[in-house]
């Protein structure tokens, strides 16, 4: 049983850490960020099972996290109220052109990171965008203004 409660204590801990960190999609990581995963990754395994390096208490803490991820899950596609915490909202970068800094600070997006996602889907210039969306998976979605 204690297994189960660290594992679930963590398992929250970690999905409030990743909703405080922002939205990042893993292909835009930096190779630091990277290896920051991996590390906590090993702590967090340290921190759930303690001394237990059984494998059913492997297999205890597995179950659990699958259990909650499941659950989690289920709560966000039949309670549309907590749709918003759980998953967040999509956040708009651009407007007609114009960025909006204060979204791209509350993000932690760059200038430059919306450029190189309107030169990766053929649109040239920050003037071109009619909007450009962070969506709730970390993508920019670009949409170009009308010519």
């Amino acid at each position: 049983m204690d297994l189960v409660i660290r594992a679930t204590v963590i398992f929250f801990f970690i999905f409030l850490i990743t909703r405080v960190a922002g939205k990042r999609e893993l292909s835009s990581m930096e190779p630091f960020d990277l290896i920051l995963l991996v590390v906590m990754g090993d702590l967090v395994q340290q921190g759930v099972t303690q001394s237990d390096n059984s494998v059913t208490g492997a297999i205890i803490v597995i179950c659990t996290i699958t259990l909650l991820t499941v659950f989690l899950s289920f709560v966000n596609f039949r309670a549309r109220f907590l749709r918003n915490v759980l998953e967040g909202q999509p956040v708009v970068l651009v407007e007609n052109g114009q960025l909006i800094e204060r979204n791209m600070r509350r993000e932690r997006i760059t200038t430059e990171d919306i450029e190189s996602e309107a030169r990766q889907q053929q649109v040239t210039s920050i003037d071109d965008i009619r909007w450009a969306v962070l969506e709730t998976s970390g993508r920019i979605s670009i949409i170009p203004a009308s010519k």
